[in-house]
């Protein structure tokens, strides 16, 4: 029955579509029909000499060449050079910092602080597409630029070549590099309340933070603002950078209080051998840091590439002298993180000072670091874990301030008549301004993500370790 039923249907239906075909066949040769019975024959008409049109002639030379200027360009050695110094910032932070910050801390909170900085990285590289470069790198007032303008890179494409600060660069790629600086700034901050604070909070901080004190000090020093008006130097982010997230990591310890036992037993690192390795990836890294900050492969990236390395060195040498004569032996941790306070030291004037002046400000980075993560970190009673402010803070006013006076043509620098006295006041006004800025900032943050999340996780949470309260997972199976 029901075989018989689908038969007739399938039979129906094949019906209609033949039907259908035999009109559109008829419908057509009668359309045919209609149109040549329409067409009447033409008449003729007379031959027409007809001159060929004058071929245009060749563009000449000088408008060849103005057409080419007028077209972005770019320097492909440039563009390589400046993809390479992004892939060795990117390095500098994955795995460079985390591994530092991880042999740092216990065993039991080694994959909490990788977490943190993987995540919080990764949040502000989309925060700066977002809004960040924008609010950087546009016009605004002397603290701010919109947040707006180029939101979402508004107005760029591949092909856009000139629309940012660095001329001579793809647009895109001067926002990828840019954009590791604004990461990488934002995660040397959890170091210093490592192994007890919460994992959203931290989140909420990073962003907060971004928002609030790494884009205007950006803005205020490379973006057209208050110090960079003023003339202040900063190469590559000794205030920008180091002395902006060495204040927040110094008020967020204070904040967030000290571990359980702090002072009272050794809280070892659990694995030097990681903290050495991170900070060998961080030397290497530091070379896209602060040789391409000259945003081109020229004669200021060798300037900054040398000196580098020359300050990074002198920084180990000063930093293994001081602990072989005050504790009778020189670590391997303090030669790490002598090189660390090294190229700290060298960042804000890389670019501006010669070979000598880098080895100074090196020997006195190394030597003065030694103090600020033991000296001075007694003196202010905090529990900074990764010694963020010690190394990055007091590195960084160090270098800055430096910086004043080795710019100086007459000391090797490559600032023609520059007035050494007036200089250092500048940098000093920068280093002051920072210092007041990001910890007012970063205090008002972390009143407000105490209030949303709370700061700190459970003494339980903190006994049993971050990385199986926080994450559920442990690195090292008893």
């Amino acid at each position: 029955m029901k075989t018989s039923l689908f038969t007739g249907w399938q039979a129906r239906f094949h019906a209609v579509c033949l039907l259908m075909l035999v009109s559109a066949l008829a419908v057509g040769a009668f359309s045919s029909t209609a149109q040549a019975q329409a067409q009447v024959t033409p008449a003729p008409s007379e031959t027409v000499a007809v001159e060929p049109l004058p071929v245009a002639a060749a563009p000449t030379a000088p408008a060849a060449e103005a057409a080419a200027a007028a077209a972005p360009s770019f320097d492909h050695g440039d563009v390589a050079w400046m993809l390479t110094s992004t892939l060795l910032v990117l390095l500098m932070v994955v795995p460079g910092l985390a591994l530092f910050y991880g042999g740092l801390v216990r065993s039991k909170n080694v994959l909490s602080i990788l977490s943190q900085i993987l995540v919080v990285f990764s949040l502000i590289l989309i925060l700066w597409v977002a809004y960040g470069y924008s609010a950087v790198f546009s016009e605004g007032n002397a603290f701010f630029g919109s947040f707006t303008e180029f939101a979402f890179l508004k107005g760029f494409s591949p092909d856009s070549v000139g629309n940012t600060p660095i001329k001579g660069l793809p647009d895109y790629l001067f926002v990828a590099f840019q954009s590791t600086f604004a990461g990488i700034t934002t995660a040397l901050i959890v170091g210093a309340f490592a192994e007890r604070i919460k994992f959203k909070a931290v989140l909420l901080f990073s962003a907060l933070w971004f928002t609030l004190s790494y884009i205007p000090m950006a803005h205020i020093v490379w973006g057209g603002g208050y110090l960079g008006a003023m003339g202040a130097i900063d190469f590559a982010g000794g205030t920008v950078v180091h002395i902006n997230a060495g204040v927040a990591g110094l008020v967020g310890a204070y904040f967030v209080g000290k571990r359980i036992g702090y002072g009272q037993t050794a809280l070892k690192p659990h694995n030097v051998p990681f903290t050495y390795i991170g900070a060998m990836l961080l030397w290497v890294g530091w070379f896209g840091f602060n040789a391409g900050s000259a945003a081109a492969a020229d004669t200021v990236a060798s300037l900054a590439f040398l000196n580098t390395i020359l300050a990074t060195a002198a920084a180990v040498l000063g930093w293994t002298l001081v602990e072989a004569v005050s504790k009778g032996k020189p670590s391997a941790l303090g030669a790490a993180s002598g090189a660390v306070a090294g190229l700290v030291g060298i960042t804000p004037a890389c670019g501006t000072v010669g070979p000598l002046g880098a080895i100074v400000i090196g020997l006195v980075a190394g030597v003065v670091c030694v103090w600020g993560v033991t000296g001075l970190k007694r003196l202010l009673r905090v529990d900074d874990t990764a010694d963020v402010f010690g190394v990055h803070g007091i590195g960084g006013i160090v270098g800055a301030l430096l910086t004043g006076v080795f710019s100086a043509q007459s000391l090797g620098g490559t600032k023609a008549d520059l007035d050494i006295g007036h200089q250092v006041w500048v940098q000093l006004v920068s280093v002051g301004f920072t210092i007041v800025w990001c910890a007012v900032v970063t205090a008002l943050i972390l009143l407000v993500v105490r209030m949303v999340f709370g700061l700190r996780v459970t003494e339980e949470a903190e006994r049993t370790g971050l990385d199986v309260t926080s994450h559920g997972e442990s690195a090292y199976e008893a």
